[in-house]
């Protein structure tokens, strides 16, 4: 019974759909924004914290605020979500770069990555 449950549990993992799309970090102390795509934004707020956390995130600057404002201060923001499940691959890469331009501008952004 156990292991049947486990299985089920696997299967519904493997066949979850993921929600590409732009996210925003937010510190709330500083008023500053970074953008960044995602082709999973429900498992990409876990990754970015966690780098964060351990001080290895790519963006120095980034890094920076949350060392110096600390966790408490940052907001994660789904900003847009993809919902077109017929963009795959290069179209998928294409919508979510003229997306990011869009929301770097609107929100006076930097990016989140790198």
């Amino acid at each position: 019974m156990k292991g049947e449950r486990r299985k089920e549990l696997i299967k519904a993992y493997k066949e979850r759909k993921s929600s590409p799309g732009i996210y925003a970090l937010r510190c709330v102390a500083t008023g500053e924004v970074w953008v960044a795509p995602s082709r999973n934004l429900d498992a990409q707020q876990n990754g970015i914290r966690f780098s964060l956390r351990l001080g290895s995130h790519p963006n120095k600057a980034l890094q920076a605020v949350w060392n110096a404002q600390g966790e408490a201060a940052f907001a994660y923001e789904i900003v847009e979500r993809i919902e077109d499940e017929d963009l795959t691959g290069y179209l998928l890469d294409t919508a979510l770069k003229e997306r990011l331009r869009h929301w770097r501008a609107t929100l006076g952004a930097g990016l989140a990555v790198g």
